[in-house]
């Protein structure tokens, strides 16, 4: 995989600006979802990429995939992802029949095993960009592009927020408990478990610049 571009904001092009915030979208956009503006405005947009304060949180890739798994796969936790379900389901799942309803899914008690989402996932035929909830952050987040102020990670939440709030001088405000029933890093092997090793390899490729870029040590248990 080739190395994101070094750029400051201010030295991107428009183009480049379009094309690297917004992978995947019409070349010719009418609306930039980032602020709202249309095309001619871009130099409102660079004008807060340098003046505003920008700040990220990021997860383990793993945790994150079992996460979104847990949330948006298993349980048919969104409609819009349907499509993929049914998807991962017809050419991973090894079914004598075709899935094309969510309710002929449910009454049949079938739903995507986790190595059934990560045979997805590896899959050169899958369209890219991925869906946001498992495309790697830093295709959607851009760290080699915008110059975050401050980068903190879900797995110390609550320490990085206190910090990020002293940064923008916000300290009276308090940041709310972590989710109790949040994905932890040391569920990570179990889910792991099924998958065997070439794929989880071909796995961490895809996900390997959220893991250089972030501070995340390689799994190399899984390897």
């Amino acid at each position: 995989m080739p190395e994101p571009p070094q750029l400051a904001p201010l030295d991107m092009t428009d183009q480049l600006l379009y094309s690297e915030l917004l992978p995947g979208a019409n070349p010719h956009p009418t609306r930039v979802t980032l602020t709202g503006e249309p095309p001619q405005c871009m130099m409102k947009i660079k004008s807060k990429l340098k003046h505003y304060k920008k700040f990220l949180f990021v997860r383990d890739p793993f945790v994150r995939l079992i996460s979104a798994f847990r949330d948006k796969i298993l349980n048919y936790g969104d409609p819009f992802l349907d499509r993929h379900i049914f998807l991962i389901l017809n050419q991973y799942g090894n079914l004598p029949y075709t899935v094309e309803t969510k309710e002929q899914a449910i009454a049949s008690g079938v739903s995507p095993t986790f190595h059934n989402f990560i045979q997805y996932l590896i899959d050169p035929k899958t369209t890219k960009p991925f869906d946001e909830h498992w495309r790697p952050m830093y295709q959607l987040c851009h760290p080699c592009l915008i110059q975050y102020d401050f980068i903190g990670h879900q797995e110390t939440l609550q320490e990085d927020a206190e910090q990020l709030l002293k940064l923008l001088k916000l300290e009276k405000l308090k940041f709310p408990p972590a989710y109790e029933n949040m994905t932890t890093q040391n569920s990570v092997s179990k889910w792991f478990k099924p998958v065997p090793r070439e794929k989880r390899r071909k796995l961490y490729q895809l996900y390997k610049m959220d893991f250089k870029l972030f501070g995340y040590p390689k799994p190399v248990e899984f390897f």
